[in-house]
């Protein structure tokens, strides 16, 4: 019976790594990205000329939704592998950027969330730069609400893991000594 078990948990602590194809499949959608950035790049850099400076704001806003999404991927990307296919050894790799390894799940929702309000601000000041021209307040409006709702979430979730993060650190957090070491 101890046997059967530990095949058991061979085949699911082994099923992890059916999540590689997906980050594959990011990694393609990333490559998607920089495609789309260099061709709305290049038709930003010919329109420079002949656009008023509104246009141009609302051209910079697209290159930086576009950036905030390919970061977005790139987040879930290196997180994902890291907590759910392999550990990430930090003094292995010491000029990878900190914030892509080492990510919890706390971090992890955080930097997600904190990307979507960004990426969901970003779509509302491209609205407000081009008001003129699309003037469709029902969808300004859900815009705004959805950014909003992300806003209120963010801050919850923030507030929450603050909670969390309190009550864990009590119970179990080290004592240090008068000489600054840690005891139990």
């Amino acid at each position: 019976m101890h046997r059967i078990e530990r095949v058991v948990e061979a085949i699911i602590f082994n099923s992890r790594w059916l999540v590689a194809p997906f980050l594959f499949g990011l990694i393609i959608g990333l490559a998607a990205m920089v495609y789309k950035f260099v061709v709305k790049l290049v038709e930003f850099i010919a329109q420079i000329p002949f656009a008023p400076p509104a246009e141009v704001m609302v051209g910079i806003l697209t290159l930086v939704d576009l950036t905030l999404v390919a970061n977005l991927i790139v987040i879930v990307i290196c997180s994902s592998y890291e907590n759910f296919v392999a550990r990430i050894e930090p003094a292995e790799h010491p000029d990878w950027p900190e914030g892509l390894i080492k990510i919890g799940f706390s971090n992890l929702k955080q930097k997600l969330l904190g990307s979507i309000v960004a990426i969901a601000a970003v779509n509302v000041l491209e609205w407000f730069m081009d008001i003129e021209r699309s003037v469709d307040n029902v969808k300004l409006a859900w815009l705004v609400g959805i950014l909003l709702a992300f806003a209120v979430a963010m801050l919850v979730l923030a507030i929450a893991d603050r909670i969390s993060d309190g009550e864990g650190s009590r119970e179990s957090a080290p004592v240090n000594d008068a000489g600054g070491r840690a005891r139990e």
